[in-house]
């Protein structure tokens, strides 16, 4: 799938139908040897701001996508699951 297609789907979260955001607006973990996408980094929006950069992120393990639709990406990711960095 090229990069462009991806980037327009937002990605919502099965466990509780969440709308998380687009992967355009996201950021990609990807391993540098292999290519494979390890994770989605997702902004959280309106957290507050410092140094322009939001002061939490959603770290999503490209594992817990589940599938890749025409509009969305699902993703399946329990708070147990979910990992949440503070800048």
């Amino acid at each position: 799938m090229e990069m462009s297609r991806l980037s327009r789907k937002e990605i919502i979260n099965i466990y509780d139908g969440a709308r998380l955001g687009y992967v355009g607006e996201s950021d990609l973990v990807i391993d540098s040897e292999s290519g494979i996408i390890k994770a989605i980094i997702i902004v959280q929006k309106g957290l507050g701001m410092k140094m322009g950069r939001s002061s939490r992120e959603l770290v999503i393990p490209w594992d817990s996508v589940k599938k890749i639709g025409e509009e969305v990406l699902i993703v399946d990711l329990s708070p147990a699951r979910a990992t949440r960095h503070h800048e």
